[in-house]
């Protein structure tokens, strides 16, 4: 069986250092390409090198068009724009184009989904772990069980590095849980609170964001009613989990026709929020 050839975007940083380890680790893949931004120190050092590993022989470059030459497959974890550009490129080439990239706007998310109607295989998820997409369908069952008589209480902790708030995950919860209730998360979603709140809104969906240290991720959900409560939550300790989650999409994403999919999909959880393919 031919190797699937993957090249990682955003190369330098440690999510693409756990990637580029779990892509060596895996039968049936190769590295052939690592991707960065232009002011990265990481341009022209070897991504195995960078990633802990004995050199790949695979020079991290910030030429997309080198990078993804004879690519089967993009794992990116980077920022919007890129991630844009490189779902065009991935519907251009016909790729599987795996996203843990947060901090899409519905603007970016239009464009990916046109790139997936367009010819890419898209997987995207605010957090490819099993653990959290588990937890996911749990929320979207317990919102859905329990109605507005509980207040839902979102609370996630990411380390002090991280540039967007609340997390893609807090959101993936959030949209569990706004998919339960059937309601519009943009609607009913309160992302800070300040000074003289008023009383809580019946039916919202609230956001704590924390920022502190070295943590990889911590989320809660609260179910906060009448009496009683209920907390579903999951911590993350390694991000190799997360690769660990890519790599399972990129090879579950070889068998699928073009499509815009989730990690529900990939682990075929029946949840509201599956990707509808094309």
């Amino acid at each position: 069986m031919d190797e699937l050839k993957i090249l990682v975007s955003g190369a330098g940083g440690r999510m693409g250092a756990a990637i580029i380890r779990a892509v060596s680790e895996s039968e049936g893949l190769v590295l052939s390409g690592a991707l960065e931004r232009a002011d990265s120190d990481a341009i022209g050092k070897d991504a195995g090198v960078l990633a802990g590993l004995p050199p790949l022989g695979i020079v991290v470059t910030n030429d997309m068009n080198a990078a993804l030459e004879g690519a089967d497959a993009i794992v990116d974890f980077t920022a919007p724009a890129a991630t844009v550009a490189l779902a065009r490129e991935a519907a251009k080439r016909g790729l599987i184009h795996i996203i843990g990239t947060t901090g899409c706007t519905a603007e970016d998310e239009v464009a990916l989904h046109e790139a997936a109607e367009a010819g890419a295989r898209i997987v995207k998820s605010g957090n490819m772990s099993l653990g959290i997409n588990l937890l996911a369908a749990l929320v979207e069952q317990a919102a859905a069980a329990l109605g507005d008589g509980f207040d839902i209480e979102i609370v996630e902790m990411h380390h002090n590095r991280k540039v967007d708030a609340p997390s893609g995950t807090a959101l993936l919860l959030g949209e569990a849980a706004a998919s339960g209730r059937d309601i519009e998360l943009d609607a009913n979603a309160v992302k800070s609170r300040q000074g003289i709140t008023g009383a809580r809104e019946k039916g919202t969906i609230g956001f704590a964001t924390l920022r502190g240290g070295s943590v990889v991720g911590e989320h809660s959900v609260i179910f906060a009613g009448p009496s009683e409560r209920i907390e579903l939550s999951h911590k993350a300790e390694d991000r190799g989990l997360f690769a660990s989650g890519a790599i399972r999409a990129v090879l579950w994403a070889k068998s699928q026709k073009p499509g815009y999919y989730t990690m529900a999909d990939v682990l075929d959880l029946e949840t509201k929020t599956k990707g509808a393919g094309t």
